[in-house]
């Protein structure tokens, strides 16, 4: 009985040793797993900038000019309640993503809130490794109360480098009824951002449109949110500055973020993509990228921001 009794605590220690050995693989395994997982997350991210940077030339080629940042038919007030129609330079690229029929549903001379085809999900706007929502958001006025829904973006394209331009009147390639040429961009296409990662984890911001009377408010996950606080103007729906990239302070509304490791995917006017570090406000590195931002800033770019 006692033998019996011995073999039995020496087959539940060796279990028990089984056991900690598998945890401890698991343990090993598991970032790995991770980082492989982040790795194809980030090439599939790579991979929709660079078709929208096809279609953003399939279109410069169709109409001699890049679509606009955002269409308005007024005149200029704040680039917050004076934006309508609205439609974006996401909704002027269907198109050429393979996307005409969304396109078809349209009616460009409306305010983007009277088609309901605006909530319509389109992948390519999306990176895997962002948190993103399966159905549209509500886009909400000054009192919180919803305007319309709208489909959700990863990505804002650039107005402009630095804060002393808005979003509606940027020295960048997309602004409010920008119509850029390539030769508009003297500081040269391989030196110039069209396109940033922006988290909608981070910041509530769309492809389709910027919203009359609509704020771009901040996203369910980021890491200093505001309770209550309503976020910017409706040109910054679509619209985006150059400057910083994952700055560790602020809710960055009007900032390059992503969910990926140490930095974004940037898309450069000549239709390549670059994965840049991160870039805390006041940094030499924030000089440098706030160049990048500009079209005709006539910069010299010694630094490299890639990884």
């Amino acid at each position: 009985m006692h033998a019996r009794t011995v073999r039995a605590a020496f087959t539940l220690i060796e279990l028990l040793v089984v056991i900690a050995i598998i945890a401890i693989l698991v343990g090993l395994l598991l970032p790995a797993v991770q980082k492989v997982r982040e790795a194809a997350s980030r090439m599939k991210c790579q991979n929709n900038l660079k078709q929208i940077g096809l279609a953003l030339h399939g279109y410069h080629d169709a109409n001699e000019s890049l679509p606009p940042g955002y269409f308005a038919s007024g005149p200029y007030v704040d680039g917050s309640i004076d934006t309508a129609p609205g439609w974006a330079w996401g909704a002027y690229i269907l198109p050429f993503l393979e996307q005409q029929n969304l396109y078809n549903q349209y009616n460009l001379t409306l305010p983007v809130q009277n088609s309901a085809a605006i909530q319509t999900i389109v992948n390519t706007f999306l990176c895997p490794s962002d948190i993103t929502p399966s159905t549209a958001f509500a886009v909400t006025g000054s009192s919180w109360s919803a305007l319309c829904s709208v489909a959700p973006s990863s990505y804002a394209a650039c107005c402009g480098g630095g804060v002393s331009t808005t979003a509606a009147t940027g020295n960048g390639t997309f602004y409010r009824n920008s119509h850029t040429r390539m030769t508009d961009i003297t500081d040269g296409t391989s030196n110039t951002i069209f396109l940033e990662e922006r988290a909608f984890a981070n910041v509530q911001g769309t492809w389709v449109g910027a919203i009359a009377g609509g704020y771009c408010n901040q996203g369910l996950y980021n890491q200093d949110a505001v309770p209550g606080k309503l976020g910017q103007g409706a040109a910054d729906l679509v619209l985006i500055h150059a400057g910083t990239n994952n700055s560790p302070t602020g809710r960055n509304l009007d900032d390059a973020s992503s969910k990926h490791f140490v930095g974004s995917n940037f898309l450069y006017g000549d239709g390549s993509v670059h994965f840049i570090r991160n870039i805390a406000s006041g940094s030499v590195d924030s000089t440098t990228l706030q160049a990048m931002g500009t079209i005709a800033g006539g910069e010299v770019l010694a630094d490299d921001l890639t990884n």
